[in-house]
């Protein structure tokens, strides 16, 4: 069975053109890194972590990669473009060796409902944005910013920016009525 990817943010990915190339057998650092569209030095700090290996080199000679380490960058980037950190995607990449795909289920399973917190704390902060930039464009002429005002507030009172917003407006509405 094959899983479709949902395609996300670009994280200095290679199209997926390049897969249909042919891959060299053995290849440099510098090819690696312009084969999968991560730095080298990035290859370097990912191969201090232990999350690519350093493959053997002889005395006197260059270290050469194949198509694992090419594959293996490229599930570290898309792991990291659906919002892993490099310490879940060790877990990833230690699951990824045998059959743990229900290990791995719950793994991804509770990645999605931080990514759904951090969607509902956004859309919180966006509707807080929103009533203070409102706010600023009722504000009154040659006054001092609304935005700037509730933030001042807020840090004498302690009380949240979307407390202050909402009491800003609600003030600001039975001002207007009058």
């Amino acid at each position: 069975m094959t899983v479709k990817l949902i395609p996300v943010v670009n994280y200095g990915i290679n199209p997926l053109s390049t897969l249909a190339q042919k891959i060299p057998s053995e290849m440099k650092i510098g090819h690696l890194a312009e084969e999968t569209g991560v730095h080298l030095e990035t290859i370097r700090y990912y191969q201090r972590l232990g999350l690519v290996p350093k493959p053997e080199r002889e005395y006197g000679s260059v270290r050469r990669y194949g198509e694992d380490a090419v594959s293996r960058l490229r599930f570290i980037k898309r792991a990291q473009a659906l919002g892993f950190s490099l310490d879940e995607v060790r877990l990833l990449l230690e699951l990824s060796v045998g059959q743990h795909c229900a290990e791995t289920r719950t793994f991804a399973g509770k990645k999605l409902q931080l990514v759904e917190k951090k969607i509902s704390d956004l859309r919180r902060i966006r509707a807080a944005l929103s009533k203070l930039v409102r706010a600023c464009d009722t504000g009154r002429k040659g006054g001092g910013c609304p935005i700037i005002e509730s933030f001042a507030r807020d840090a004498a009172t302690g009380m949240s920016s979307r407390e202050r917003a909402r009491q800003f407006l609600t003030h600001r509405r039975k001002k207007n009525r009058r």
